[in-house]
């Protein structure tokens, strides 16, 4: 029953709460990005959704980070990703206001930006590179809002220049919902329109169960100084592996690529194997 369900979700928030402010201040990274996991994941399991992973993070030598990219559909792409491998997002301001979860992000690693302001933009760019150039995966939706899934937008360009000035790569995710029996889209998770937290969330605890599909994409390397064509890649990538067709993907991200025909051909076999 849904009451059941929305019940165990406010004991996993409580648990997440509890482990954020006792455990967290103690643990290490790997620890910390153990937990991350596991509560995503536990998250999803209350939700009635099952995960499928296509592809793994791609090697691309040494210990550096990458801008993880991902079409939004919804208020659970976080907790989708976050299963496969915790990343540092990048969230507005506000956020950080919001009652519990601006706590739990802030805990969590989520880099925040105050959009109003240009100059936070700038600070926010060189977080993103530093952190980046430590080895943690940074996560943004360059859509800058949620659709239903059907299409993916134009993608904004000006974080895009955090891996060009770092010269680190861009790892493309395409993100999709589908009934888990039929195997058909389903609008359920979709955080759109005039839809409230709460409406989205009884959409999802009442849907038949849920597969969330998520397919990891092959590394970009920015061809030129242009973040706007970096975006242009990115987002292509991205259609074909919300889709499912993931040789597109890899063909789009080997013609993208300029700076390692050699390299790109590599990632492309490891995101399709």
């Amino acid at each position: 029953m849904v009451w059941l369900r929305k019940t165990a979700l406010v004991l996993h928030l409580l648990r997440g709460i509890l482990t954020c402010a006792v455990l967290f201040p103690w643990l290490g990274v790997q620890s910390r990005e153990w937990h991350i996991r596991r509560w995503s994941h536990r998250l999803l399991r209350i939700c009635g959704i099952e995960l499928e992973v296509v592809g793994d993070l791609p090697s691309h030598g040494g210990c550096q980070g990458a801008l993880v990219v991902s079409n939004h559909v919804s208020w659970l792409d976080i907790y989708v990703i976050h299963s496969w491998r915790p990343v540092r997002f990048v969230a507005k301001s506000e956020i950080r206001g919001w009652p519990v979860i601006g706590w739990l992000c802030e805990k969590t690693g989520t880099l925040f930006i105050e959009r109003a302001r240009k100059r936070d933009a700038h600070r926010v760019l060189h977080d993103i590179t530093d952190v980046m150039l430590q080895g943690d995966l940074v996560g943004v939706f360059p859509e800058g809002t949620t659709t239903d899934g059907s299409d993916v937008l134009p993608f904004h360009a000006n974080l895009m220049q955090a891996p060009i000035s770092g010269g680190l790569p861009v790892l493309p995710l395409g993100l999709s919902y589908v009934d888990a029996v039929t195997g058909k889209p389903t609008l359920a998770p979709a955080y759109i329109d005039d839809l409230s937290l709460l409406d989205c969330l009884n959409a999802v605890l009442r849907a038949p169960r849920i597969k969330a599909r998520l397919a990891i994409g092959p590394m970009l390397h920015a061809s030129t100084a242009s973040r706007r064509e970096l975006a242009e890649s990115a987002r292509e990538v991205v259609v074909h592996l919300a889709r499912g067709a993931h040789e597109a993907a890899a063909a789009a991200a080997v013609r993208r690529s300029q700076v390692n025909p050699d390299m790109a051909g590599a990632e492309a076999s490891t995101a399709t194997s």
